[in-house]
Parts: C-alpha cells; structure tokens; sequence
C-alpha cells in the first residue's frame, strides 16, 4: 500500500531564531519543515505546490508577505497560507484573510495555537489536492464520451426521463437508452445516481465545455 507523503511547511522570515524554532516545532509533530530568510528566496528556490502550508512573515525586507502572496496567486496552486505579524501589521492581515489567505497570527505565537492551524492548512491542503484530483479523472472520463454521448449526459444531470431527452434531442428512446448505457460504462457507474454524485461538485457547464 502507498503511504501518505509527509507533509510540507514552507517557513518564509527574514529572522533567523524565528525560522528555527519553527522549524523545530512543526518537526515535532513528524512534518517537514523549509526554512526560506527572504521572499525572494522562497520564488527562486521554492516550488509553492510542494508544501502543505505556507507560514509567511508579513514584514520583511525586500519583498513583503503580502507581496509574496500576490505573486504567488498567480501561479497554478497556492496551498494554505499563515501570516505572522506584528502589532501594527494587524490590518494588512485582515485584508490577506479577505484575499484568500487561511489565517494570522501576532507574533510571538502560542506554540500550540499555532500547531493547530498548521494542522488546519494541512488537512484543507490534503481535501484540496483530492477535490482537484477527482476532478480531473472525472474529466479524462468525459473526454471519453462521444459529443452526442456528452448531449445525453447533460440530460441525465438535469434529471431527464429517457422519453424526453429522445425528444429534446430529436432521437429515438431505444438510442437514449443505447447512449446511458454506454454512458455507465465508460463513467465506470451503475446507475443515473452514482453518477450524480460523481459530478455534484463539478460545473456542468466546465465539465462538457458548454
């Protein structure tokens, strides 16, 4: 059987005794953890989809955390981010927390606190991946049906008898039924239900590109 990764922590400071405690904590709790002095730093040698949580300083010299955060929402996964702060930089994180960022906290951080979110990101980064995972088996199935195949499918999800989608379609109902049939086992389900809920959390409209 396959065992889970260990997860990933990105510590991005520029205080050195900061990124060693840390460091030192989170490997107490059997997690990895990645010391980065500057944001800099962490663009040129991290690679943001590797780590679990981002533990991100808010005030830094050179490029700031926040800045950091902007950059890296730009790129193809942002995993859960953690700001730390100090007293004056309380409003910078609020308005972070409003752009997506997972939560703040004031320096100097309640160890246990702290370990808590941390755990929080990890287990949000773990449904995350799996969500996106699902999703794109899902749509590696779909490019598997035929357009018309696709026509029913869109259908089916809209609770259509099989009488009314041959009429929708301008088909007849034994076709219907030859297209779900094939439509099961190509999704790899036995029923209109199972297949429902193997795209409830998946747009229609972004599945069959229409």
């Amino acid at each position: 059987m396959k065992s889970n990764p260990i997860p990933m922590v990105a510590i991005i400071d520029d205080d050195e005794a900061v990124r060693d405690s840390l460091s030192l904590l989170l490997e107490t709790e059997g997690w990895t953890a990645l010391n980065y002095p500057s944001a800099e730093d962490f663009l040129e040698e991290g690679d943001a989809s590797r780590f679990a949580c981002l533990i991100v300083d808010v005030r830094m010299d050179g490029m700031s955390g926040l800045e950091l955060f902007t950059e890296l929402k730009q790129g193809n996964y942002l995993p859960p981010v953690i700001f730390l702060t100090g007293h004056g930089d309380v409003p910078m994180a609020v308005n972070a927390l409003k752009d997506g960022a997972m939560d703040f906290m004031q320096k100097p951080c309640d160890q246990r606190e702290l370990l808590a979110r941390v755990n929080e990101c990890i287990e949000k980064d773990i449904a995350r991946r799996g969500a996106t995972a699902h999703q794109q088996k899902v749509s590696e199935l779909v490019a598997e049906l035929t357009p018309r195949e696709r026509d029913v499918l869109k259908e089916i999800m809209l609770g259509k008898l099989n009488k009314q989608i041959a009429d929708r379609l301008d088909i007849s109902t034994k076709t219907v039924e030859v297209h779900r049939a094939r439509i099961f086992i190509k999704m790899k389900v036995h029923s209109a239900m199972e297949l429902a809920a193997m795209l409830k959390e998946i747009p229609m409209d972004e599945l069959l590109g229409s």
